[in-house]
């Protein structure tokens, strides 16, 4: 009886995986009308298609993608820490490169696209935005998109996809040039933060390298460019 019910909520699960992730997808789209608002949306659906599908599947507290009490311990797994450093030294190089390639033109797109959901003026708020908006995304991208896709089909496809969608997200108007390059180092960054889940099978380590690559982006940004 108990594994009939494992598995009826296994299927369960799955269902609401694939729903989660399609419509992530649909709203990502809207990107392609300049006007459209609601692609942002998306983190949020990633978020609550989370909490239900683990509650759904009953997932032990040890085997959830969300987990506070074994930090110390993932970021102790076999190289964890190389690669959640990896993104504050892909933010570096991302900004000099691009600064070179397109004069200064690059830094200025990226600080205009995160102005509108950051408040750069105020130095406690932002900390707070960039905290609160990062953890928000590696829950609905590692530990939902990512982290439940996985379960079905393999790491790497669903890595490659789940962070073409992410990076789609943050598609904003400009330089054709300058958009595509912004958009090819999110998806890169994208890989990096799910291999970071897929070593630490926690998507609060990768929310932690997430933010050391943002918060070394913004003050970069300040004080060179």
């Amino acid at each position: 009886m108990k594994d009939q019910q494992a598995v009826e909520n296994s299927k369960k699960s799955v269902t609401l995986t694939m729903t989660g992730v399609a419509i992530m997808m649909l709203l990502t789209l809207t990107k392609v009308v300049p006007s459209s608002k609601i692609a942002g949306y998306s983190v949020f659906v990633g978020i609550a298609f989370f909490f239900i599908s683990e509650a759904v599947a009953k997932t032990p507290r040890s085997e959830s993608g969300l987990r506070f009490h074994t930090i110390v311990k993932d970021l102790k797994k076999p190289g964890v820490i190389v690669w959640v450093l990896l993104p504050g030294v892909s933010a570096i190089v991302t900004s000099v490169v691009g600064n070179l390639i397109f004069s200064g033109e690059f830094v200025d797109h990226v600080m205009g696209r995160a102005g509108s959901v950051l408040s750069f003026d105020k130095t406690a708020l932002l900390i707070g935005q960039v905290i609160i908006a990062v953890f928000g995304e590696e829950i609905a991208y590692r530990g939902f998109f990512l982290g439940k896709g996985m379960k079905r089909f393999p790491f790497w496809s669903c890595a490659v996809v789940s962070s073409v969608v992410f990076a789609a997200g943050h598609i904003a108007a400009g330089n054709t040039g300058v958009v595509l390059y912004d958009v090819a180092c999110v998806f890169i960054d994208s890989l990096i933060f799910s291999v970071i889940y897929h070593k630490s099978g926690n998507c609060v380590i990768s929310t932690l390298s997430h933010i050391l690559g943002n918060a070394i982006s913004i003050v970069g940004a300040f004080l060179f460019f």
